[in-house]
């Protein structure tokens, strides 16, 4: 018997694929599998015309055999199989697809309306050589009763002749490589690593993959045994089916239970907490599709590192294509989990990526908005669960209107929770808006490390006693999210830091006019002394029991500035606010401040330093010279 080339470009592009195309090799049985799937689905659609066929659906099947001994594995289908004349074609010309040609068929009446076939490149079947010494395919094609062998090494040709075959479908046997340092090929004959295979790619295949498995058993007991004898066990082996065939994501939602949806999710992404929110989508249009997504309860430890990968599982016709496929979320919802199934996408070669993102994109974008939509259903129906939500995941959602120039603001904006002093409680910013007073322009804030903190302030003291409520921000990520929100229902946000954050009355007013004209030279005297540790010196408008307050003027916060100088990068620590020293002419210590200054320079200059430093300190910000402090501190007390 002849052997039989493969076609120049074949015999190259098998090379290829066998060390290149695939990226893992134990995708092999992912492919043969789903090439058996689509034999049996090329029968079954048959089947709905053709009375001869004379099975139903649930007469197919795939089988898979190891023997441990003669080291292959052997995967059986009663599908449509192949005539020699397919077997050359479709097996002996790389990337020649039997499943696409079937499909193209198929379309063209009105039985193949709904087909959904993977198989589309006629390159799947060779991955088997991955891990083959050799291949053998034995094959019966419907409505023949011949039955033809296919035999290959690889790469230097292959083997057609004739066979025997009582059954229709195709038998696919391959002997496996020898193992190597690099490679355990052996391990694909353990059953169990099999199952979890087939469990891990082909789970959701519609027709049952069945495998005997060793099983053990208690004996009975023998006429005679003592009661107290100690058991006896046996070994025998049973046919299992390894898969689940129909996903839950594919069944209609009200087929579904709460639990059962809570169970999927725990075991699938091994978590051991329920999920936080459940999101079923079936859609059809553009690009059909149905997913299943999970918001968890609680942050991975790596959530917020590099180190963490985000994406859904993304399947074609119930076979794993890609376990994080990151195209299908936005980074502001990069916490969700779950699966995507979609006939509609074009896949490359290897089935492992996608050839473009057109249907991808039409996918990610509906997902975004029904996620945003289910998590304002939290909010408003589960005030405690999106709570907890918010602790574990809102900063990534400040993150999300913090990027891209806030090109997510409006989306993100009404996600958001911010501490209120008012509520001594998280507040939505709709919430604050409709609290405000009648007259009240801004929507108030204070950014600091902690709640406590800022609600001891200085500079929060006058709002506070006015009845103005004020949100506490506590991110890093708080101060750059509130500049790109701007304004929330035509209220813009105004930082209690801001000179004319607190509301004044005509004759509060004049009255602060009048300070600065009787302490313009205690102000410049103030700066001269400081020099460029700040900008100006100026009268407070906000201090009302505190001596001093350090604020900022320009684009650059005080808070801003602490995050600039925890970065890695030295660059960051140039990034600085322009510091303003605010003081209250009526609080004692700066009437000491005043009175020194027209009596004893020096004495004034060591107090504007030491009212210098304490404004650092209330800013929690760092003192350059803490000895310098103590010694001015030192001064005083003698």
């Amino acid at each position: 018997m002849a052997k039989k080339q493969f076609k120049a470009e074949s015999k190259r592009l098998l090379e290829l694929m066998i060390h290149s195309i695939y990226t893992h090799k134990e995708i092999f049985l992912r492919e043969i599998v789903s090439n058996a799937s689509d034999a049996l689905d090329k029968l079954a659609y048959l089947s709905l015309t053709d009375d001869k066929v004379g099975m139903s659906r649930s007469d197919f099947g795939i089988e898979i055999k190891l023997d441990q001994g003669a080291r292959t594995i052997t995967v059986t289908d009663n599908g449509i199989g192949m005539t020699k004349e397919e077997l050359e074609s479709n097996l002996g010309v790389i990337a020649r697809s039997g499943s696409l040609q079937f499909k193209k068929e198929m379309e063209q009446s009105s039985s193949g309306e709904n087909m959904d076939i993977i198989g589309q490149f006629g390159v799947g079947f060779y991955s088997a050589f991955m891990v083959s010494d050799e291949v053998t395919v034995t094959s019966r094609a419907y409505g023949s009763d011949e039955a033809w062998r296919w035999k290959s090494a690889g790469a230097d040709g292959y083997t057609v002749e004739e066979s025997r075959k009582d059954t229709v479908g195709t038998e696919i046997v391959m002997k496996l490589k020898e193992d190597t340092e690099e490679e355990q090929y052996g391990r694909f004959l353990d059953a169990h690593e099999i199952s979890a295979l087939v469990k891990k790619y082909s789970d959701y295949i519609r027709y049952p993959i069945r495998m005997e498995m060793v099983k053990h058993r208690r004996k009975d007991k023998a006429e005679g045994t003592a009661e107290n004898a100690a058991p006896e066990w046996e070994t025998y082996m049973e046919t299992e089916t390894l898969n689940s065939m129909v996903p839950i994501w594919q069944r209609p939602k009200s087929e579904v239970s709460d639990e059962e949806y809570r169970s999927f999710y725990k075991e699938k992404f091994m978590d051991y907490e329920d999920p936080a929110a459940v999101i079923t989508v079936s859609a059809e249009g553009a690009v059909t599709y149905k997913a299943l997504l999970f918001v968890p309860a609680r942050a991975p430890f790596d959530f917020y590192t590099r180190e963490f990968e985000k994406g859904l599982q993304l399947y074609s016709s119930g076979v794993l294509i890609m376990d994080k496929c990151p195209e299908l979320l936005p980074d502001h919802f990069r916490f969700v989990r779950g699966v995507v199934d979609s006939q509609d996408l074009s896949l490359n070669i290897s089935r492992e990526m996608l050839q473009h993102t057109r249907g991808l994109k039409v996918i990610s974008a509906n997902l975004e908005k029904k996620i945003k939509a289910e998590l304002r259903k939290l909010l408003e129906n589960d005030r405690p669960g999106y709570e907890r939500f918010w602790k574990a995941f809102g900063l990534q959602i400040k993150y999300g209107i913090a990027a891209e120039y806030g090109a997510h603001k409006d989306l993100l904006r009404d996600l958001l929770l911010f501490y209120s002093s008012a509520e001594e409680k998280y507040a939505t910013l709709a919430e604050y808006v409709s609290r405000m007073k009648e007259d009240q322009k801004y929507i108030y804030y204070a950014a600091g490390d902690n709640v406590a903190r800022l609600g001891k302030l200085p500079q929060t003291e006058r709002l506070l006693e006015k009845g103005y409520e004020i949100l506490y921000l506590t991110d890093e990520v708080d101060e750059f999210v509130v500049q790109i929100l701007g304004k929330v229902e035509e209220k813009e946000l105004k930082s209690v830091n801001d000179d004319n954050a607190v509301p004044e009355s005509k004759e509060e007013q004049e009255k602060h006019d009048k300070q600065i004209e009787e302490n313009r030279g205690l102000l410049d005297f103030v700066k001269e002394t400081l020099g460029d540790k700040i900008k100006e010196a100026r009268v407070s408008r906000k201090l009302k029991s505190h001596a001093v307050c350090m604020t900022a003027d320009g684009p650059v916060s005080l808070e801003m500035e602490k995050y600039f100088r925890s970065l890695p990068d030295a660059a960051g620590e140039k990034l600085t606010a322009e510091r303003v020293l605010e003081l209250n002419p009526e609080h004692p210590a700066v009437e000491a401040l005043r009175s020194a200054f027209e009596t004893d320079r020096e004495k004034a200059a060591l107090y504007a330093r030491v009212l210098y430093y304490q404004s650092l300190l209330m800013a929690d910000l760092p003192i350059e010279d803490p000895a310098e402090y103590s010694r001015l501190v030192y001064e005083l007390m003698k």
